[in-house]
């Protein structure tokens, strides 16, 4: 991992890919700064009514300190903010976290992060209104988003003009919740070149329902992408086959596609089509839980102010009624 890899390691996981942070503080190797974004916008559905509400408002702090001999300390904590409603849970955690980085040994971190899975599984998971859903399916438990109480471990290896491969791995130590999680492990690997990128996930542990035996969460996810969301074309596909990840099903196989494009005035247009299908134990019918597709358009008035617009068909007529949605609204980044 050079120096170029790991500024941007530490970047992506203390500011993430879309918000801009305001840095308050910089001096002798220490950096403090403030982040997050905070939306609202209008909701509608045939099925339901219209109402005011908000897109996964957060609020978070970070830091950075260089402790020599090339290694750098960051940490971040950030919380869901809940300002539409009143009472007593206006906050809640989504991220909380120590690292380690050096430009040789890689990265280290230990606290509710960003997964090595999702490193894989989240290339067409873009947009601000509609999106990758299937990921989030129990995400801290399994790990497949945030995951909580996990050590991860990235690196990369520059190959020069062959391009660069990245890997991940990540712990999560046994938890009791509504379920009983045993330890849980995972792995990831991608290889880019020329804008384009390839990657593999396994993500594996075992849990137990109250009453229940034991079974085995497990996911095989792979991926692909090409450019950069928000410039010019941007394309990506993830396909998983997994066991006991995605809510009520034994069996399932999950599909996401996405593709984008910005024009140079900044207007950034978007179809993204996900599917979730499977089987409720083993040699059951193949049912169809989530089937949607998704036109969406967001336009940067300014590089801190969005304004974006979403209108998501549902395409899962399997027994129950459709019910196509959109939304209208804004987010402005602190």
């Amino acid at each position: 991992m050079n120096k170029k890899f790991l500024a941007a390691a530490i970047a992506a996981a203390t500011f993430g890919t879309q918000a801009v942070a305001v840095e308050l503080y910089n001096n002798d190797g220490t950096t403090f700064s403030i982040g997050g974004h905070v939306s609202v916008n209008l909701n509608g559905s045939e099925q339901g009514d219209t109402d005011v509400g908000t897109n996964s408002p957060r609020i978070n702090f970070n830091a950075t300190h260089d402790i020599g001999e090339g290694f750098t300390v960051d940490a971040r904590g950030e919380w869901q903010v809940n300002y539409l409603d009143g009472g007593d849970n206006a906050f809640k955690t989504r991220l909380g976290y120590l690292g380690l980085s050096h430009d040789v040994y890689g990265r280290a971190v230990g606290g509710t992060q960003w997964a090595p899975y999702y490193d894989v599984a989240g290339v067409a998971d873009m947009p601000i209104a509609y999106a990758n859903d299937f990921i989030y399916d129990n995400h801290g438990a399994l790990g497949t988003g945030r995951a909580d109480k996990m050590l991860s471990y990235r690196n990369a290896i520059e190959l020069g003009e062959a391009g660069v491969i990245k890997f991940g791995l990540g712990w999560q130590g046994a938890k009791e919740e509504l379920a009983k999680y045993d330890d849980r492990m995972q792995l990831a690997v991608s290889y880019a070149i020329m804008g384009a990128k390839l990657g593999y996930t396994y993500n594996t542990g075992d849990f137990t329902e109250a009453g229940s035996k034991k079974e085995t969460a497990e996911s095989h996810l792979v991926s692909a992408a090409y450019g950069s969301y928000g410039k010019g074309l941007y394309l990506a596909g993830v396909y998983a086959s997994n066991e006991n990840m995605n809510t009520g099903l034994e069996e399932s196989n999950a599909y996401e596609a996405l593709i984008a494009y910005a024009l140079p005035s900044s207007l950034n247009l978007s179809l993204n089509y996900e599917m979730v299908e499977g089987e409720e134990t083993k040699g059951a019918k193949t049912t169809t839980t989530r089937e949607q597709m998704a036109v969406q358009a967001e336009y940067n008035l300014t590089p801190k102010f969005v304004g974006y617009a979403g209108y998501q068909f549902d395409l899962n007529d399997e027994n129950r009624k459709t019910d196509d949605s959109w939304t209208l609204g804004a987010r402005y980044y602190l």
